[in-house]
């Protein structure tokens, strides 16, 4: 059993290429840096952001796909390791989180995360999360804190449980690493980012409805027809066919690639004419802040939530409606024509790692 008073366990599924994920991949550092222990519970270890968990990172491996069958697991190692304060991320580690504590019978205090718009997210995703309004309602009021990636979603959650918005914390996410410059720096050898070539207009994420690539490439398929340019979008995901043909529908399939993830989409990012958020909902999109951080202009639907927060109302970056193919065609011809906005340094302190998290250690108990 573990006595020592900064012991943090961290419970997520697993670590593939998602927003959350990425969070903890950079938390974890600054945390084992102020001297925390860190246990990364999951159900199954694996996933590309593996390889990135700090060695000093004790892994828990539940061994189980599904995340109830870990309930009893997660129940076992509270009991024997009752670690100072455990954090979860996501549904349903959340909510298991939550009854691995009351039936364990320990003090360890579970701090919850929620990282989407709840709202949309239950409503638009596979059956398997329409039930997460309900376990959020029942269960959420039980953590010993709430945390929310920004003012939308703690807002959003607040609507949905009737919780008071007091009790949800916000800390926005630690984006901006030194890591991603040094990163951006890499050689890029595609072809299509050599001198002499063709604008490239670039998306980033995972190949699903929420995402909404498909009003991206109508409007690329509107700017391609009064300007020469290329749209790739990195990321692979259950809608790869479907973007395809629509692709092929447009006729544009000699100037849009769909090369799927990156494990370092950095490069990308810095050499892009311009990069789109296209989502129809978000939390606290990374990828939006990684670009403003790397000086590409940015573009991104005002959808629920995050993106106005991110652009400070529309002052650093295009914000659109949600599906307005057309807008995000207007503001694209508009950057490549030389109109851009500039971001205020001291704008993106607040996505900073170090500052971020120092706040998750203050709001833990950590310090």
């Amino acid at each position: 059993m573990s006595t020592t008073q900064t012991h943090l366990a961290i419970h997520i599924r697993f670590l593939y290429g998602g927003g959350a994920e990425r969070v903890l991949v950079n938390l974890m550092p600054a945390f084992i840096q102020q001297g925390v222990k860190v246990d990364l519970v999951m159900n199954m270890a694996e996933g590309p952001y593996l390889l990135e968990v700090p060695p000093e990172v004790r892994i828990i491996d539940l061994k189980t796909k599904k995340t109830l069958a870990g309930l009893p697991k997660l129940v076992r190692y509270l009991r024997q390791e009752r670690p100072k304060v455990l954090l979860s991320f996501l549904h349903y580690p959340n909510e298991i989180a939550i009854l691995a504590k009351l039936l364990a019978f320990v003090n360890t205090r579970v701090i919850v995360s929620e990282r989407n718009a709840l709202s949309m997210h239950a409503g638009n995703e596979p059956s398997s999360e329409k039930w997460s309004t309900i376990s959020t309602k029942l269960l959420y009021p039980l953590a010993d804190g709430i945390l929310a990636n920004s003012n939308g979603v703690a807002q959003d959650l607040a609507n949905i449980t009737g919780i008071s918005p007091k009790r949800i914390k916000v800390i926005y996410n630690p984006t901006i690493t030194p890591d991603i410059f040094e990163k951006s720096q890499q050689t890029l050898d595609h072809p299509w980012f050599q001198l002499g070539q063709p604008p490239v207009v670039l998306g980033v994420g995972r190949l699903d409805p929420q995402k909404n690539f498909s009003t991206l490439i109508k409007a690329f398929a509107k700017v391609r027809q009064t300007k020469p340019c290329r749209l790739m979008i990195l990321g692979k995901g259950r809608e790869k066919v479907q973007l395809q043909a629509l692709i092929k529908e447009l006729d544009i399939e000699n100037d849009v690639a769909l090369p799927g993830f990156a494990d370092n989409p950095y490069p990308y990012l810095k050499k892009a004419a311009v990069f789109v958020l296209s989502s129809l909902w978000e939390g606290l999109p990374n990828v939006l802040i990684e670009a403003l951080a790397l000086g590409t202009p940015v573009i991104s639907t005002n959808c629920l939530c995050g993106p106005e927060e991110i652009l400070d109302g529309g002052k650093y970056g295009s914000l659109v409606p949600v599906g307005d193919y057309e807008a995000i065609a207007k503001e694209i011809l508009d950057i490549l024509s030389g109109n851009s906005r500039q971001v205020d340094s001291a704008w993106l302190e607040q996505f900073k790692v170090e500052n971020v998290a120092q706040q998750y250690l203050e709001f833990l108990g950590l310090t």
